[in-house]
């Protein structure tokens, strides 16, 4: 396993180094502690696993650097570390394409938790962000529609290949790199996202990856499985 950390505090590092070798003994690590550090990471260093990015380093605004990472090694997923708790800087990292958020606060336990998850292809979003309340139009309460907890996107009314496009969605990966993956035009992809987007009762993407997120689907047998455009 191979996991790039940007980071400039050294306590920080010293941390997920700790928290890194509890995930995997024979984890590779390479760090930077600048933006131009982590375009020199990305770039020799296309098949890692993980990117950590913390937002607040030298020489870049952190959601324009994670932007410009996401276009140029859209291979790499990303998760985020940030001394922030706030709603919309968890949604503005999902929405720039971050496979997950994770407070600095957190606890090492946490941390470990939250990076098992992001490898295992599901985004990790911390729980305050969570809240059933985010979505809603003002003085609208949110109905959502659900006779019984959904487990799998099909409980959702969603084919076979929705999921299969709800699944790279969480993967923070953009339309034209889902129509690479499943061979699909993009006007079809388009037309899956909406439907997504209705089976949720949502907006937009993010608000997309942030409920699937909060339902906690599951996706095996769906993701990885043949299906008909």
């Amino acid at each position: 396993m191979k996991i790039l950390v940007v980071d400039d505090h050294p306590l920080i590092l010293e941390a997920l180094h700790h928290v890194l070798k509890q995930l995997d003994e024979e984890v590779q690590v390479f760090t930077a502690d600048n933006a131009d550090g982590a375009r020199e990471l990305a770039a020799s260093h296309v098949d890692a696993d993980l990117m950590l990015l913390d937002l607040n380093l030298p020489g870049a605004e952190g959601f324009s650097l994670l932007a410009e990472l996401r276009a140029g090694y859209p291979m790499i997923p990303v998760v985020v570390l940030s001394g922030s708790e706030a709603t919309e800087d968890v949604l503005r990292a999902i929405d720039g394409g971050a496979m997950g958020f994770i407070p600095k606060s957190s606890s090492n336990d946490v941390m470990l938790h939250a990076l098992r998850i992001v490898l295992s292809g599901t985004p990790f979003i911390p729980r305050e962000a969570l809240g059933g309340s985010t979505f809603d139009e003002p003085g609208r309460p949110r109905v959502m529609g659900y006779a019984s907890r959904p487990r799998t996107p099909r409980d959702l009314g969603l084919t076979d290949r929705q999921a299969q496009v709800l699944a790279l969605m969480l993967q923070g990966k953009p339309n034209k790199l889902i129509c690479r993956d499943l061979n699909l035009a993009e006007g079809t992809v388009k037309i899956h996202v909406a439907a997504i987007l209705r089976a949720l009762n949502v907006a937009n993407r993010t608000q997309a990856v942030i409920e699937a997120s909060r339902l906690g689907l599951e996706f095996d047998g769906f993701a990885g499985k043949e299906a008909r455009t």
